[in-house]
């Protein structure tokens, strides 16, 4: 009898070798020289930028959004693991759910009457 599907790879793939401990001391290393010298430009910094005369509100507006998707996301992988690693997504999902009240409040205040009717276009993402 043939057989249909080749054998796997002997040998490791290159992500399969990627050295995790290699990778977090190289992150800590940049993260750490950051935040020694604020001045110091962040490489990247000019990836992902904000126009500078965004106004308050819709920054805001964006926050929460973006903190409501990274809510729903780990709750989502949540469901899917078991143990520590589930106990890790849920403590992270509720670090999203924190700032996003955080920026709900900050929202308040921007706008203490609460109107809720008129908020900058583009405020509210695509």
């Amino acid at each position: 009898m043939k057989k249909i599907t080749p054998d796997p790879p002997e040998t490791a793939m290159a992500s399969d070798s990627l050295d995790l401990a290699q990778l977090s001391a190289d992150s800590q290393r940049v993260v750490s020289k950051r935040l020694r010298n604020p001045n110091h430009a962040d490489p990247v910094c000019h990836v992902f930028t904000i126009l500078p005369n965004v106004d308050t509100e819709t920054l805001l507006c964006h926050a929460c959004e973006t903190l409501a998707s990274l809510n729903v996301l780990t709750t989502d992988l949540a469901c899917k693991l078991e143990g520590s690693t589930r106990s890790l997504a849920l403590s992270i999902q509720q670090l999203a759910v924190m700032g996003e009240l955080l920026v709900n409040r900050a929202l308040d205040n921007v706008d203490p009457q609460g109107s809720g009717g008129e908020v900058s276009p583009g405020a509210h993402g695509s």
